[in-house]
């Protein structure tokens, strides 16, 4: 083992990044990821997630040009590549494998995905394993980077003592509602708002929430009847779907989104949407701010982050 990895990652436990709405920003963060905490010495690398939560972008992120095997546009690569290495031994062997257990399950016994991953790790190849929780029972082996994707993405590097698959699991199997009901409740408000002001802002997070950020001034919006609106259509119970990898439905109506796959099925699944009822201004950047939060706390949320930026 290298002095460098040593230094570098023996005593990472745990990282927590807000998970980013929208594909460019999960791509991004997947680079970081590849340039902080991935090591040479990473055979092994489990993502944990539910579906629609970004694993597949933040992979894409982290291993540009890596074929994945459960393509996001319903393309499945067949045969599993992981399962023919005797077939693909040569200069052009893969150096990286990918799989997606919950998928794979549907075609092959786990017992033969084990012995797969295991034939690759001993040929010393990189395997890239989707929802790892499923399969580290049987493998007995856990990964030597482990992320999780939730409203938060969880990055850690297991030691013999934890933490565990299935822990990381439930941590962002409960978290994930308060990122789809906040990316939802903040389309629900470029829904609403003017296009020319929708067009010039950016987005960041906040736990349990959004921002949305407009440089040089504010927009002209009325927060208060803004939070109104985005609850009447909360109380409608709109459907919302996928349209393409640029758009999803409101009620059927065409929306713009970056990250359409992060959503509620319907508005009605929205719980405590709030706003902050003034902008925040962030001299040091230029830039104000709106704020809404979701979820059973939200009043005291938005109580919170007015305290601390009036």
């Amino acid at each position: 083992m290298s002095n460098l990895y040593t230094s570098t990652h023996i005593n990472h436990i745990f990282s927590s990044y807000f998970a980013p709405r929208g594909r460019s920003r999960i791509y991004d963060i997947g680079m970081q990821f590849s340039q902080i905490y991935l090591s040479p010495e990473d055979k092994l690398v489990g993502v944990i997630g539910e579906p629609g939560c970004g694993k597949s972008a933040l992979i894409r992120g982290m291993f540009p040009g890596l074929e994945l095997t459960n393509d996001d546009d319903g393309v499945n690569v067949r045969p599993l590549p992981l399962l023919e290495q005797d077939q693909e031994q040569g200069f052009f062997t893969p150096h990286t494998y990918h799989v997606d257990i919950r998928f794979e399950m549907g075609f092959t016994q786990l017992t033969t995905l084990v012995d797969a991953i295991r034939l690759a790790l001993r040929r010393g190849k990189r395997v890239i394993v989707e929802h790892f929780e499923l399969i580290y029972p049987f493998l007995k082996q856990n990964a030597d980077l482990l992320i999780g994707i939730g409203e938060e993405i969880l990055v850690t590097r297991p030691r013999i003592f934890g933490p565990l698959p299935q822990d990381v699991a439930a941590i962002v199997r409960k978290s994930l509602p308060y990122r789809l009901m906040a990316h939802t409740a903040e389309d629900l408000c470029e829904f609403c708002m003017p296009k020319k002001e929708v067009l010039r802002c950016q987005h960041g997070d906040v736990r349990h929430g959004f921002t949305m950020e407009f440089l040089e001034h504010p927009p002209e919006i009325d927060l208060v009847e803004l939070e109104e609106k985005v609850n009447a259509m909360i109380r409608e119970n709109l459907p919302i779907t996928y349209l393409d990898e640029t758009h999803i439905s409101i009620n059927g109506a065409p929306h713009m989104c970056t990250g359409p796959r992060t959503h509620v099925r319907s508005t009605g699944e929205i719980v405590g949407f709030r706003l902050l009822h003034h902008f925040v201004y962030e001299d040091h950047l230029n830039r104000y701010l709106m704020v809404g939060c979701v979820g059973e706390d939200s009043a005291d949320n938005i109580d919170q982050l007015g305290k601390l930026a009036p």
